[in-house]
């Protein structure tokens, strides 16, 4: 896709799940430097656009695709950990599962609420 210079809309990274500062913050701590962020991403409507026009937060992204794929991801999350706290020596228990499986289940709503 091309790099969209006109779009107003605000998006998601296309990897949900490594998008924002949060998730550049532990790849930080885990190996005792920062990553800097891109000036160009691709969106989970699969558009290139400026890093500054995504956002991780549900209220701020107003791409409707963008908020699609994102219900999508995190509900995919959701099911991976759920899946994962089943096997026989999961790395998580399933309390831990759980409170991770709501998170990803609430967000996902926020998305498309």
């Amino acid at each position: 896709m091309q790099m969209s210079e006109t779009d107003p809309h605000v998006h998601i990274e296309q990897k949900v799940m490594q998008a924002g500062a949060d998730y550049r913050n532990l790849i930080a701590s885990s190996l005792g430097r920062a990553a800097d962020a891109p000036s160009v991403v691709t969106t989970g409507c699969g558009l290139q656009v400026r890093y500054a026009m995504t956002s991780p937060h549900p209220e701020s992204v107003t791409c409707l695709a963008c908020r699609e794929h994102a219900h999508r991801e995190y509900l995919r999350f959701a099911e991976q950990v759920e899946n994962l706290s089943r096997m026989p020596g999961a790395p998580v228990t399933g309390d831990q599962a759980a409170k991770v499986v709501q998170w990803a289940r609430d967000l996902a709503r926020k998305f498309v609420g």
